[in-house]
């Protein structure tokens, strides 16, 4: 197996620049990158803690209908070195509600599958790896 780390927890937002304020101020992360314009579908926000980019928070903006105020944690994703490679042994397990693999503007690659209580689990392989 070549997972190697966690890659980032993908939180719900309704307005990004008001949440990266908040991440920012208050939480204290550090902007890595935003994908996505003003207007566009979806916006991704990545933070991570100053000096300590391993983990990122990644906030996602959409038009989210009915979204609880409890749950809005989106997914857990998790670094692979080889996209494919985990995708066909994923597929192979046969484990539900498995996504094709997709890609980013950036280059980084990805895919969703569901966790044991259908928990959202992402398996992420980034540009630079």
């Amino acid at each position: 197996m070549a997972v190697t780390k966690m890659e980032h927890v993908g939180i719900k937002v309704n307005h990004l620049e008001r949440s990266l304020q908040f991440y920012q101020e208050v939480i204290g992360l550090t902007l890595q990158g935003i994908l996505g314009q003003p207007g566009d579908e979806v916006r991704l926000a990545f933070l991570s803690f100053p000096g300590q980019t391993s983990v990122e928070i990644e906030l996602i903006e959409r038009a989210f209908e009915g979204l609880p105020q409890e749950g809005r944690v989106s997914h857990t994703a998790f670094t692979v070195d080889d996209i494919e490679e985990e995708h066909r042994r994923i597929a192979g397990l046969a484990i539900p509600e498995l996504t094709g693999i997709s890609e980013l503007a950036n280059g980084s690659r990805y895919f969703f599958f569901e966790g044991p209580d259908s928990e959202k689990l992402e398996f992420f392989q980034p540009a630079h790896s």
